[in-house]
């Protein structure tokens, strides 16, 4: 098989780690992508064994694909670009952790995200899909912005858009607030009785249940509801505000990547909008890169 042919200095594991998922891909420097892979959600923010967890389930996967021995996990050189880490305590963490790889790089999200979007050259790139937050790379300099995480911040992500609809179903339900179909949306979606049935299914819930919810307020939006455009406006609104930063920085490039990149653009500033371009790479290869990069740097500071 081909990938067997492949020494084992030639191999790298790129791993995309959020809120809601974790996407892995495995990478020949002679063959090109061998194999991908999938696990749970992997943001340390929300529980650092379960993001281990993830990580090990995505990587086995992505071996499995590309026909390896999941023993050849120890040939990996490894980048992982990860939610949360922008915080130094979670960073740390995660680089205590005893790993099975030949060599870990450990990154954010949206650094290697923002490396993919662009191909490993400079640029910017929000995320909006369980979390939200901009991030750009000119000159080599890195600058981000938002992604203080669930609760604190992350508007107009998925996360943040099924709080607010949960919150107006409540308020409504309750006859606090302002009359809206999100209230008989979750109460359907939830096979609640009233207020408390809703509350009582979203106690405890992490960032991921929520941004569940999202494409009900994206479809009572487009059906009008008040309260639903009000938070997708909002939400648009922010990430507008959000681009508007970045851009002030001359990114040569200027993409959105996530769950939510889609439906907001329609909201989105037509200014904002107009410079919105595709990603080149998803971000499990701009992490592919930052390993290749890394490796490379301490090749160099070895010899």
């Amino acid at each position: 098989m081909m990938a067997k042919q492949v020494n084992q200095d030639q191999l790298y594991i790129g791993v995309d780690g959020g809120g809601t998922k974790c996407r892995a891909t495995i990478y020949s420097l002679q063959h090109g992508v061998l194999g991908t892979g999938l696990g749970g959600p992997a943001n340390p923010l929300h529980g650092l064994e379960r993001t281990l967890e993830s990580i090990m389930v995505s990587t086995q996967m992505a071996l499995q694909d590309a026909g390896l021995r999941v023993e050849q996990v120890h040939e990996l050189n490894a980048g992982l670009g990860l939610a949360g880490v922008n915080l130094p305590a979670l960073y740390d963490k995660i680089m205590q952790w005893e790993h099975p790889f030949k060599q870990m790089f450990l990154t954010t999200d949206l650094h290697t995200a923002c490396i993919g979007a662009h191909e490993g050259s400079d640029g910017a790139v929000i995320i909006t899909g369980t979390g939200s937050c901009g991030f750009a790379l000119v000159d080599g300099k890195t600058v981000n912005y938002g992604g203080h995480g669930f609760a604190q911040g992350d508007m107009g992500s998925g996360a943040w858009m099924g709080l607010e609809a949960v919150k107006a179903a409540l308020l409504d339900l309750d006859g606090l607030g302002e009359k809206t179909s999100l209230s008989r949306v979750l109460l359907e979606h939830f096979s609640a009785k009233g207020a408390m049935g809703i509350a009582e299914q979203m106690a405890g819930q992490p960032s991921s249940g929520y941004a569940k919810l999202a494409r009900y307020v994206l479809e009572q939006a487009k059906l009008n509801d008040e309260v639903a455009l009000s938070i997708v406006k909002s939400g648009a609104e922010y990430i507008s505000r959000l681009a508007q930063r970045l851009l002030e920085l001359n990114p040569p490039r200027l993409s959105m990547i996530g769950g939510l990149s889609e439906p907001l653009q329609p909201w989105l500033d037509p200014d904002v909008a107009k410079q919105v371009q595709l990603p080149k790479q998803p971000p499990e290869m701009g992490a592919i890169y930052f390993a290749i990069q890394s490796a490379g740097q301490e090749f160099k500071k070895a010899n």
